[in-house]
């Protein structure tokens, strides 16, 4: 990833009820508190339950429109795995799109389609691909899989997948999560530091 690019675009998606807003709100207030505008889209899907949510986030020195165009995004992240296959027309090989996807299935979903099929479409189209069961090790770790955003999140911040620093995110965590629900959601960030992805695709 190159920190000194112009503009970072990322796609988050998934079901509704998975923590999207909140993941979306210390990302934000990350960037923002390191100096860079920030702009994000309309969230869809969110008052359901379970529906398919889709959001936009864009942040550079300044940003004038909070769309990532086709084949733009920089990072997605995927809270579900069927999910991620909606938004894929956003990635790209070319600007080398990291797709962080949470290994999860909602019984929501009529449609099923394997995990083998979904990475194998996946890795036509970036060639940075790597699948997480986020919500297992937060429920088994954590006792709580709502948090696997976060995880997801960590994972990125760790592995040099958003261009933030990592102390910023995690004095963001502290600022904007309830006191009642903040140490669950640093220890699901911590954990994500330790964590080694078995599933790391470089096609």
């Amino acid at each position: 990833m190159n920190k000194n690019k112009k503009d970072f675009n990322i796609i988050v998606n998934g079901v509704g009820g998975q923590g999207l807003i909140t993941l979306l709100k210390v990302i934000s207030e990350a960037a923002m508190k390191e100096g860079l505008d920030v702009k994000t889209s309309e969230l869809h899907g969110l008052a359901q339950r379970g529906g398919a949510v889709e959001a936009h986030l864009r942040f550079g020195p300044k940003i004038y429109s909070p769309l990532v165009e086709k084949g733009k995004a920089d990072l997605i992240i995927s809270l579900e795995t069927q999910e991620a296959l909606v938004v894929s027309y956003y990635a790209s090989k070319n600007s080398n799109t990291v797709y962080l996807v949470n290994q999860f299935r909602t019984p929501t979903l009529s449609e099923t389609i394997s995990d083998e099929d979904v990475l194998k479409r996946l890795k036509k189209i970036s060639s940075n691909v790597i699948i997480i069961p986020a919500s297992d090790v937060c429920q088994k770790e954590l006792g709580n899989s709502v948090v696997a955003g976060v995880f997801l999140l960590g994972m990125a911040a760790a592995h040099n997948f958003i261009p933030l620093d990592m102390n910023t995110l995690i004095n963001v965590i502290k600022e904007v999560i309830p006191e009642k629900y903040l140490e669950l959601n640093l220890n699901a960030f911590n954990l994500a530091k330790t964590y080694k992805p078995a599933a790391v695709v470089n096609s």
